[in-house]
């Protein structure tokens, strides 16, 4: 094991190569600090690329009250973050690196070329530049005895001896991209409070589909539809039927909701508006018309549009004797009940919820059992739907450990 001098001027070791990662770099090479960049795998930044896959959306237009409201239950935690490097600012940086933005119609922002790649280029560019080391293939394993950090790389264990640390790890999805949750265990050895690591942003499964629903309907997409948790209101959008279940945009949106109901009380019951569009009784009055020797397939498909996977759900989920009564079905039409009963596994959620509690950091994101040790990042316990929320949040809290890094090595010396 080699063993590294102690430094007698301030250097940092950042441990994560994410946006967390790469932007503390960036506050503390700019601000002349010696900062060395390791990532376990043989490149930087490969979820950040991975999550550009078919347009890089980088952000949120939306008005602040809505953007924070999308932090639910840690809103309060992520205020101060995003107050100082929030959506606006997020662009301006971007623009910073030559790189032009645009607001889609959705409110959802993205680099004119919309791919993460040149995004990504520009700043290494700009950090190495500045004097960042960029290590790869080197991954941490915990910390010695004596309060040395321990990384594995291909020649062998290393002992690292920084002033102070940055751990931006990622949360515990896509661990093919080094995202894997594994810092758990060094951290919970240290007294860290940690919160588990469980899926958002992930879909659910049923109890079971019918042969039929598997074999004609796995991959299918549901568009045009609305979906209900509880009493709130339904929101709209689309989703994709599974060979296990749920899952699409629609359904991430309401991740959070939707595990902690199961959770609790061991399944979730989402309600289905097929029809959004058009009010029950509307639809009564369209099933009320004769049919004559017409299938009620073909009745559905030519009173209400209703077919294909729209009309495959409706047999799945409602009661033979429902289709001769319209009142019934219309109801069924539009609040379908489908029980979910488990989240997918946490490899294939987008994102993870929680990680290193707020509880555990003081204001500069250090953690008040590991003095000189900060956080960041998707490791911290937050959640947020796609969008843009999760890389503005990712930002925000690297820039704020690396200011809060900075801070604690002027007032150690």
């Amino acid at each position: 094991m080699t063993q590294a001098p102690k430094p007698s001027t301030p250097n940092v070791a950042i441990i994560g190569g994410g946006p967390a990662g790469l932007m503390a770099a960036e506050v503390l090479s700019r601000a002349g600090i010696q900062v060395d960049l390791y990532d376990g795998m043989p490149s930087v930044g490969r979820k950040f690329l991975l999550a550009g896959v078919g347009g890089m959306n980088i952000t949120h237009s939306e008005a602040f009250p809505a953007f924070l409201s999308r932090y639910a239950e840690r809103a309060a935690n992520i205020a101060p973050l995003l107050r100082a490097f929030g959506a606006n600012e997020l662009c301006e940086w971007i623009h910073g690196l030559g790189i032009d933005t645009f607001v889609g119609s959705s409110g959802r922002v993205f680099p004119t070329d919309m791919k993460a790649a040149p995004l990504l280029r520009a700043w290494l560019k700009r950090l190495r530049d500045a004097g960042v080391m960029i290590h790869t293939r080197h991954r941490w394993l915990g910390w010695n005895p004596d309060g040395s950090l321990l990384v594995t790389a291909a020649d062998g264990e290393k002992t690292l001896r920084p002033t102070a640390t940055l751990l931006a790890l990622g949360g515990g999805s896509w661990s093919r991209l080094g995202s894997d949750g594994a810092w758990m265990l060094p951290l919970e050895q240290r007294g860290v409070g940690l919160a588990p690591l469980q899926p958002s942003n992930c879909g659910f499964e049923v109890q079971a589909w019918s042969d039929l629903m598997v074999s004609k309907f796995a991959g299918a997409p549901l568009k045009n539809i609305a979906i209900g948790l509880n009493d709130d209101v339904p929101r709209l959008g689309e989703c994709v039927i599974t060979a296990t279940g749920i899952e699409g945009s629609l359904i991430y949106a309401l991740s959070a909701p939707i595990r902690e109901a199961i959770n609790q009380h061991g399944s979730a019951t989402i309600h289905l508006d097929l029809l959004p569009g058009r009010p029950v009784d509307k639809i009564q009055q369209a099933l009320s018309k004769p049919r004559g020797s017409r299938s009620m397939a073909k009745h559905l498909h030519s009173q209400l549009g209703i077919d294909g996977v729209k009309a495959a759900l409706l047999r799945e989920l409602t009661p033979a004797d429902c289709f001769s009564d319209p009142a019934r079905l219309a109801q069924a039409i539009k609040a379908l009940p489908l029980t979910l009963v488990k989240t997918r596994p946490l490899d294939e959620a987008i994102s993870s919820a929680g990680g290193v509690t707020f509880e555990a950091l003081d204001e500069r994101l250090m953690l008040k059992q590991v003095p000189g040790v900060f956080c960041a990042g998707e490791m911290l316990d937050w959640e947020a739907p796609t969008g843009g929320y999760l890389l503005t949040a990712c930002f925000a809290s690297g820039r704020a450990a690396g200011l809060g890094m900075l801070e604690w090595l002027q007032r150690k010396d």
